[in-house]
């Protein structure tokens, strides 16, 4: 590409080796979490959300289980104002959850915001101010000093308003561009924040280190974040925050190996949402670790119910192929993978296995609220055998044998094929009654009557119609019931029929049951299956040949 030259690297590597984090494997507990879907989420908004929105997606975030909530910038407008005293004054907060508003470094704003939150049980006042090399120079063009003392005056303030406003306060700080600042400048200036606020055990800071432009691949954030982690003032009574951001699409990279380390707490959105590319999508990280079999201490059980209301108050859409919450992730349309699954499924059904460990799956979907019938095997031209018969046999309770699921697979693949288009469960279903199940377009059984003989000989008397001509009765022997109506049948149609194959089962459980049976016939060295279902086995035996036969007729 043109124009490569005018990028260099713009982060900064720790003046130390900082690489301990490599030495952990993985993640074993979850972080604290604060959501920030109704402040920076909301800010990246073509439309923002309106009050009557922020406060049933509040209600959302406090179900799933967050315990810090980040609820906007009350200086920045009435609307962010109104939504912060509403929740206060209306008793909205449960007693276990904090609020958290952003401020900027100036008095003005403080005070109002100090204002918005009078007589809050529990609230995070994040202070910040921008301190990258970039930031200094070209926006603000201040020296380092001037931007530590803007920290140090900010810290200040908050001090002064915490004593005079009536409610509990906890502060955090963020370097805002903390990515494109050189660590030693950023220790520096966090340093001098936490000095003013002299944390302790009982009052612990936040010290929040925001990706806030991702600069860098993830290993060098790891190193920035492990730098100040081992070198931040009274660090046991400090929480180091991170808020990531998506620029470079490494932003779960980014906090993760933030995590291992040194990180306490993560900032971020439901699906990613936020300025520009977004932030750190907290539903795909916490999912990383439920799936590690860490407890993530969020509850994204029902993520039909969470894409919907996030889609409708956010007007903005979750991506058919986002981690865990995306309509498509589960979806196998490949033969293989469907088969494989399938596989896999049969297999921990038989063992009875608690851990999970089942092809191309790598989360049990029922675990998110999704389905297996709708939401993984996905029916289209590039399906299996095995996906299909799968779909059949959980949602309608078909267990078709291994080549007739391979005769219907191919028909159900044409179909598709042709019609260029994704089949629901409904369609593969009416495609497997309308090819097989108790079809009788040109012969057909009003009911047939058994005679035992003697040497295990049956005769079978068949009252059938042919081609549309009257009733009439034809009669056999057999070594069976079915193999005396096969040859009845014979004697109807002027042709030989072998039965090639015959299973059955129960298509419910109890006294009411279908009985369900298939059958394949060859003629003329060709083969044809065909499903018989009804109460009473030997009746759903003889429907299903008759099925068969009558799909060999139409062939021919």
């Amino acid at each position: 590409m043109e124009n490569v030259k005018k990028y260099q690297v713009g982060y900064f590597m720790p003046p130390e080796p900082c690489y301990d984090w490599v030495k952990k494997d993985h993640i074993d507990k979850a972080p604290l979490w604060c959501s920030v879907d109704l402040r920076d989420g909301n800010q990246a908004l073509i439309v923002p959300m309106s009050l009557e929105e922020k406060l049933e997606f509040f209600k959302v975030l406090v179900e799933i289980g967050f315990k810090e909530i980040e609820i906007g910038f009350p200086a920045a407008s009435e609307t962010e104002y109104e939504f912060c005293r509403t929740l206060i004054e209306q008793n909205l907060i449960p007693d276990d959850v904090t609020i958290q508003v952003l401020t900027q470094a100036r008095e003005h704003i403080i005070k109002k915001t100090f204002e918005a939150l009078k007589g809050c049980k529990s609230a995070v006042v994040h202070l910040y101010n921008s301190t990258s090399l970039a930031q200094r120079e070209q926006v603000f063009r201040k020296s380092k000093e001037e931007i530590v003392d803007i920290a140090v005056k900010g810290a200040k303030l908050l001090n002064e308003y915490k004593e005079k406003t009536e409610g509990n306060f906890i502060f955090e700080y963020s370097p805002e561009s903390f990515t494109g600042t050189e660590p030693e400048f950023a220790l520096e200036i966090c340093n001098a924040v936490i000095d003013q606020w002299k944390p302790t055990a009982d009052k612990k800071v936040i010290i929040n280190l925001p990706a806030t432009v991702e600069m860098s691949s993830p290993h060098v954030y790891a190193s920035q974040i492990e730098y100040m982690s081992k070198n931040l003032h009274d660090r046991e009574n400090v929480i180091v925050s991170l808020h990531p951001h998506n620029d470079r699409g490494c932003g779960i990279a980014d906090a993760e190996l933030g995590i291992l380390a040194g990180a306490d707490r993560i900032e971020g959105t439901c699906f990613g949402n936020g300025e520009r590319t977004g932030n750190v999508d907290i539903i795909t990280l916490a999912m990383n670790m439920f799936s590690h079999g860490v407890d993530p201490k969020l509850d994204f059980s029902n993520m039909p119910k969470l894409v919907e209301v996030y889609e409708r108050v956010t007007r903005m859409k979750v991506n058919e192929r986002s981690p865990y919450s995306g309509s498509l992730v589960f979806a196998a349309f490949s033969g293989s993978h469907q088969d494989a699954i399938a596989k896999g499924m049969k297999y921990r059904q038989e063992k009875h296995q608690e851990l999970w460990n089942v092809p191309y799956l790598p989360l049990d979907p029922h675990d998110v609220g999704r389905e297996y019938d709708g939401d993984v095997i996905r029916i289209n031209s590039q399906s299996g055998k095995g996906g299909i018969g799968f779909l059949l046999a959980q949602q309608y309770g078909y267990d078709l044998p291994a080549k007739m699921r391979e005769d219907f697979g191919y028909t159900v693949k044409d179909i598709s094929d042709k019609a260029h288009k994704e089949l629901s469960p409904s369609e593969v279903y009416k495609i497997f009654c309308d090819t097989y199940l108790n079809k009788e377009d040109k012969v057909s059984v009003k009911e047939a009557h058994f005679v035992q003989k003697g040497d295990g000989v049956i005769q079978g008397n068949v009252t059938a119609t042919v081609e549309g001509r009257k009733v009439f009765t034809y009669s056999a022997d057999g070594s069976g019931r079915l193999d005396s109506v096969t040859n009845a049948l014979e004697n109807a149609i002027g042709k030989n029929v072998n039965v090639e194959e015959y299973t059955e089962h129960a298509l419910s459980e109890g006294s009411n049951s279908l009985a369900v049976s298939y059958v394949c016939i060859s003629v003329d060295g060709k083969k044809y299956w065909g499903a018989g279902q009804h109460p009473d086995i030997i009746d759903s035996s003889v429907k299903a040949l008759v099925s068969a036969i009558n799909r060999m007729l139409e062939d021919k």
